[in-house]
């Protein structure tokens, strides 16, 4: 718990609910939940029990009910991905989307790829939306165009120099169709490619495959841009390798091709004259190298990328990460940019005249309806296929705790559970919430220790090496 002076710093109704909780019987069984979540701060509240038993006697082995638990309830990690929402959860989402990138770079027989996919061919790309006009920026050398050299927080960074020329409506249009451009990118990077080396799609297909994991990322001026992980395989996936002709030169320009293609053309509507969308000019693509090359784009660097922006959504701009439901709810948002207000207003705008891409709707993402993260079926693993691999290893540590039997080590001592669950609400009180961002905070902290102790051993192992 915190000191006396941060609890002094409390209002009168949360010390008073913190109190009512911090004294009460179902007390340490609550902590004991609230760490087992990792100190979610929006739990899912379930009422219910569960019943294992033995099928061929009936025997009951063991029984569990939510009606002994504090308030009734069994607490659950809500899961959302997002840090602005719950930065516990977000923590796990974005160690998941770290091994899951990983494992597609460095190679995880676990994970569903070999080490040999380290020879294959890889590059980290970025692809940008094009400009809707100047915005107050830091160019690495000289002054922003307004004539000042901005710092690194500054408020203004990504506003448009003139909104009244700014193309907001352009700019909400292109995040909504961001998602449909990408995909016309992974249909004509094969064409590409093909075309590259002189060969059919057909016998393309019988060469190469192409693998990929992707992350969206906000600008500050409110444009989605896409960070991808592409790699060439063999004929068969990852555990074939690339033609010799399959190389990084022949990525990059095939890549850059297709991103030249894609385009997406919306007609006139209302007073918004017909559009064509395309990706930006500014295309960066790098190579990515092992670990202890003594390059910076390594495969942990980019792992770790990928995962820090796979939490994030458009806080950076100073939107709203949650729907919205009248324009009136923006005048309650302290220090909301105009910049992304007129964003948000664009939405509105154009709602009604483009009613199949349901822009209102997502005016919290400033038009973006995509997935934040996505992948190719045969990068690597899956997030649901990680999580399942904590699910069961929670379910086997409990039944060593119960003293039931295990069927991997017997097979034939297989139980019957009957569970019956309800949903009974989500969320913290007042003084609950305060206890539990306190809970998450302890284990973050030791996480950061553990991780700096374990650097520190790395750290002498190579010394005693050296």
């Amino acid at each position: 718990m915190s000191d006396a002076a941060t609890l002094a710093g409390l209002d009168p109704i949360t010390l008073g609910d913190l109190l009512r909780v911090v004294g009460s019987d179902g007390f340490d069984r609550w902590q004991d939940q609230i760490r087992r979540t990792g100190g979610c701060s929006d739990p899912i509240r379930l009422s219910g029990g569960t019943k294992t038993l033995d099928p061929a006697t009936g025997t009951v082995l063991h029984s569990y009910t939510t009606a002994d638990e504090p308030g009734g309830t069994l607490r659950l990690a809500c899961g959302n991905r997002r840090a602005s929402r719950c930065p516990s959860c977000a923590w796990t989402y974005a160690g998941d989307t770290y091994h899951l990138i990983r494992a597609g770079l460095t190679g995880d027989p676990d994970k569903g790829t070999p080490h040999t996919v380290r020879d294959h061919p890889r590059v980290f790309a970025t692809l940008t939306a094009p400009s809707f006009g100047p915005v107050h920026n830091r160019p690495s050398s000289g002054r922003c165009r307004c004539g000042v050299q901005h710092p690194e927080d500054a408020s203004e960074l990504g506003t448009a120099l003139d909104p009244t020329t700014y193309d907001y409506a352009g700019a909400v249009l292109w995040n909504n169709h961001a998602g449909p451009l990408w995909r016309y990118v992974t249909i004509y990077l094969p064409r590409e490619l093909a075309a590259c080396v002189g060969i059919t799609q057909r016998e393309l297909k019988e060469q190469l495959r192409i693998s990929y994991g992707k992350v969206a990322e906000y600008q500050k001026r409110g444009a989605i841009h896409f960070h991808a992980v592409i790699r060439f395989d063999g004929p068969d996936g990852p555990d074939t390798p690339p033609p010799a002709w399959a190389t990084l030169d022949v990525l990059e320009d095939a890549l850059k091709a297709a991103a030249v293609r894609a385009r997406i053309e919306i007609s006139a509507a209302g007073d918004e004259p017909a559009r064509v969308l395309r990706w930006g000019t500014q295309l960066d693509v790098r190579p990515i190298v092992a670990f202890g090359a003594g390059e910076d784009l390594t495969e942990q660097a980019v792992a770790s990328y990928v995962a820090k922006y796979a939490t994030k959504a458009a806080e950076a701009t100073g939107t709203l990460d949650r729907r919205i439901g009248e324009m009136a709810e923006l005048d309650k948002v302290a220090d909301l940019p105009d910049h992304t207000r007129r964003l948000i207003r664009a939405c509105w705008d154009l709602d009604d005249l483009y009613p199949d891409r349901k822009l209102w709707a997502w005016a919290h993402m400033l038009g973006f309806r995509g997935h934040f993260s996505t992948k190719s079926r045969r990068y690597s693993t899956t997030l649901g296929a990680l999580r399942q691999v904590r699910a069961d290893y929670r379910a086997a540590q409990q039944r060593a705790a119960l003293g039931l039997p295990d069927p991997d080590d017997d097979p034939e001592a297989t139980t019957l559970t009957l569970a019956h669950w309800s949903y009974a609400g989500h969320g913290h009180t007042p003084g609950e919430s305060w206890l539990a961002a306190n809970i998450a905070r302890d284990i973050q902290l030791n996480r950061e220790t553990a991780r700096e102790e374990r650097a520190e051993l790395r750290q002498e192992g190579e010394n005693d090496h050296e």
